[in-house]
């Protein structure tokens, strides 16, 4: 099984009830050719560097996902269908993978997760109150050498020299 990354473009006037759907069928289309989606990373709204479809903007999201080359072509088949996808790229990432790695992988993800979700739950509860620290006593200026002294004056030119 191969390793693949697809980023794709999703037209951003979608509400989130619209865009929905799309990832519901990319999950789909991952378990009826069995494939594994590893992770669907939202990047959010951002503007284009050019217009597509007359779109200034876009709703990126990267798709991190194992599968086999006839799963890659019925995603970009679903994308060249689906007129709320304005453009799409895929990319192999890994030949062969061991799908035990990448469950263990996604695994040890959700734990980390799932601990930063409750450290940042606890962390105002149990915030000390700082002292305001002493300022170190400040140290003399250093000397300017030769070099910073020529930068007050007029830059280098061959006309200069």
């Amino acid at each position: 099984m191969r390793r693949y990354e697809t980023i794709f473009i999703a037209d951003n006037d979608l509400s989130e009830e619209d865009r929905s759907p799309i990832f519901e069928k990319l999950k789909d289309l991952t378990q009826q050719h069995n494939g594994l989606l590893v992770m669907v990373d939202e990047w959010k709204s951002k503007k284009l560097a050019y217009e597509i479809k007359k779109k200034a903007r876009g709703y990126y999201v990267r798709l991190d996902y194992c599968g086999s080359g006839i799963l890659v072509n019925e995603i970009e088949r679903f994308f060249r269908i689906d007129d709320r996808i304005l453009k799409y790229m895929t990319v192999l990432l890994d030949k062969d993978v061991d799908i035990e790695a990448v469950k263990e992988e996604i695994a040890a993800a959700e734990k980390t997760q799932a601990d930063e979700t409750e450290s940042s739950e606890a962390k105002p509860e149990a915030e000390p109150e700082a002292e305001p620290e002493a300022k170190p006593e400040a140290e003399p200026e250093a000397k300017p050498d030769a070099e910073s002294k020529d930068d007050e004056s007029e830059p280098e030119t061959l006309e200069n020299k």
